[in-house]
């Protein structure tokens, strides 16, 4: 029998993919109604009962991410204390955690990120996502993943051309995840390493190259030889 695997968040927009594409997985995907984070009460009576073997945390807030800046009792509340509230439930049940971080934990100017880099959070919402990790590391029997992915189509009819990433899209994701669920520790997940341009050209032959005026951190780029490993097993 396969275990079964929660999945909070499950109104969100990866969710709503995974739930679309999944062929191996049993997952249940549970709404913010139906478990909300930031009441342990409500995280304890769902693991109670449904019993589940994993519990893949993608719940939170994430965009847009200037709300991080002005907002930023929320995102203390949904991406840190939230995140903690699902670890101690876990821990209590002995449940693994896989949880949901990004690329932006890591500076972004070096590139070739490997998962032992040091990392230094780009912005306040890298800084939740960091605050979830943090927690989500103190408990031995979870798996944190640092992706970096966007919405397909690309929303954006300009991308920069000097700005190096390893986008994929959410349902590039769906097929990795059955490959890495028994993992534990940290993976960085993600696709090609390029320029967002080269990226957006494949899928919107129109998009118009621009530079990063805005200096954001120009090398995001993550190393992905720990991931490509554990797939080839």
């Amino acid at each position: 029998m396969k275990k079964l695997i929660i999945v909070t968040g499950g109104d969100g927009t990866f969710a709503k993919i995974l739930k679309l594409k999944n062929k191996r997985l049993n997952l249940k995907f549970l709404s913010k109604k139906q478990l909300n984070i930031l009441n342990t009460k409500s995280i304890e009576n769902c693991l109670l009962k449904y019993k589940p073997q994993i519990l893949i945390h993608t719940a939170g807030f994430s965009r847009p991410m200037e709300q991080h800046d002005i907002n930023i009792s929320k995102s203390i509340d949904l991406n840190i204390i939230g995140t903690a509230n699902i670890v101690k439930n876990c821990k209590k049940f002995n449940i693994k955690i896989i949880y949901f971080s990004t690329v932006y934990v890591y500076d972004g100017y070096k590139g070739n990120f490997r998962e032992t880099d040091p990392i230094k959070p780009i912005n306040n919402y890298a800084l939740s996502k960091m605050g979830g990790e943090c927690s989500v590391l103190m408990y031995k029997n979870s798996l944190v993943l640092r992706i970096q992915m966007t919405e397909k189509p690309f929303l954006y009819d300009e991308a920069f051309s000097d700005l190096y990433t390893n986008f994929m899209f959410h349902e590039d994701l769906v097929p990795i995840l059955p490959k890495i669920i028994n993992e534990f520790g940290v993976i960085n997940i993600g696709g090609k390493k390029r320029s967002v341009y080269e990226f957006a050209k494949n899928y919107n032959k129109n998009v118009k190259k621009i530079r990063n005026n805005i200096k954001l951190p120009p090398n995001q780029t993550m190393n992905l030889d720990k991931l490509k490993k554990i797939i080839k097993k």
